[in-house]
């Protein structure tokens, strides 16, 4: 025992339970078997602790329990769950301080156990520390921490509280330390699920953000140098007017990525939830424009396009603005990929129950080895003569996602060296 105070402050020489299983009581021991197997099939953390405060509270004293997380590299702690048995609770979920100074540095840098004994006491001795206050504020009177360790490595903490003051002595301290052993794996997991969700927002919103502010600049070049080509500012040479079409190639091809880019962070930034309606003109509403934002990249490579639509109007369910992005992205991949000169044909058809439409292109097409990489994110094909176009690799990826979120499915198919085309199928409502 060590650093006791009048706080009854203490750090318990205990790195372990240092228990047999035969020592522990029956209710201690049908705790610890319950708690390990919940941690083996709970599908979350919080679930894990709420099981935790209910199974341990009528083994020793519990009137709330909290996990937090230790961050950037050791130096402060941030409360992830809390549960307790009254209300308000104020220092909630969230809730960060740094670590320096502090006695849960201690608790971290030695691997032992704190307790307090008696939180008005060391309020009164630390009055600088706000977390004291807040659960205090609660009617917290006593404390019991100790670090939560994976591999050697402390990732979290686990605090066991009470509304009486002097709660805690070695036993409970060993039998906490038996809960922090079966906890710690899942708190792990949970921390590096946490980390790469928040990491996945943070990406999604700057490739939002610099999508969105690459698109204003790069449209008024494009726009600026169409002008200058159309001689509004004077006669242009050859040699001029070939350099002003490659910048203007080269600004619309920009455009074209931040407009994938645009999308793909629409896609990652929320829940897709289309909004269905009834589309009574699929060509009209959803083709037509497609085609028509598509139209430069089609122009470029001289490709020409067959439309072969079986019903006209063609009347179907769907998000028209999402579907819009889709075909857009199909049209210019197959101009982008197909062979200059070649035909694009576009088809769509409606059954009883199911939307059809495929965008298929004469071209170098894939080998079937390639096939599963084409709606991954971020991939590219490793086929000779794809590799030497510009590519971002997002846009089929997007209309993965988009057509998923209609239900349906997209396929691709391909004779290496002649053709490729992609087809998706999204359900339609009884007629």
């Amino acid at each position: 025992m060590a650093d006791a105070g009048d706080a009854g402050l203490r750090y318990p020489a205990i790195r372990s339970p240092d228990i047999s299983p035969d020592e522990w009581a029956p209710a201690e021991r049908a705790a610890l078997d319950a708690i390990n197997r919940m941690v083996a099939g709970a599908e979350s953390l919080e679930r894990i602790v709420d099981f935790l405060f209910e199974t341990t509270r009528d083994i020793f004293p519990c009137d709330r329990i909290s996990v937090a997380f230790i961050e950037e590299e050791g130096h402060r702690v941030r409360s992830y769950y809390t549960v307790a048995d009254y209300a308000p609770i104020h220092l909630k979920n969230g809730y960060a301080e740094d670590l320096a100074d502090s006695s849960l540095e201690r608790v971290i840098e030695r691997g032992t156990p704190r307790i307090i004994g008696d939180l008005e006491a060391y309020a009164r001795e630390h009055p600088d520390s706000k977390s004291t206050r807040l659960i205090l504020s609660e009617g917290v009177r006593s404390n019991l921490t100790c670090p939560l360790t994976v591999d050697g490595r402390k990732v979290g903490l686990l605090f066991r509280s009470s509304r009486r003051p002097n709660s805690y002595g070695d036993r409970e301290v060993r039998l906490h330390l038996a809960v922090a052993e079966r906890l710690a794996q899942a708190v792990e997991k949970a921390y590096r699920i946490e980390q790469l969700e928040a990491a996945n927002t943070a990406y999604t919103e700057m490739l939002g953000f610099v999508s969105h502010e690459l698109k204003a600049p790069i449209a008024s070049l494009v726009s600026n140098a169409e002008l200058v080509a159309g001689g509004y500012l004077g006669e242009l040479n050859d040699r001029q007017r070939e350099r002003l079409e490659r910048m203007m190639a080269r600004g619309r091809h920009l455009l074209r990525m931040v407009g994938e880019y645009l999308d793909l962070a629409r896609v990652e930034g929320r829940d897709l939830e289309p909004e269905f309606r009834l589309v009574e003109d699929f060509e009209g509403a959803v083709i037509g424009p497609a085609l028509e934002t598509a139209g430069s990249v089609i122009e470029e490579n001289e490709m020409r396009v067959e439309r072969d639509v079986l019903e006209s109007p063609l009347a179907v369910e769907c998000d028209p603005d999402l579907l819009r992005i889709v075909m857009t992205n199909l049209l210019t991949n197959a101009a982008k990929y197909g062979r200059g000169g070649g035909r694009i044909r576009v088809q769509a058809n409606s059954g009883p129950d199911v939307l059809e439409v495929g965008v298929f292109n004469e071209g170098p097409g894939f080998s079937p080895e390639s096939r599963a990489k084409l709606f991954r994110k971020f991939s590219r094909l490793n086929e000779p003569e794809l590799k030497k176009k510009d590519g971002t690799g997002v846009g089929l990826y997007t209309c993965w996602r988009l057509i998923r979120a209609h239900g349906g499915t997209i396929t691709a198919d391909s004779e290496p060296g002649k053709w490729a085309e992609f087809s998706f199928r999204i359900p339609q409502p009884p007629g």
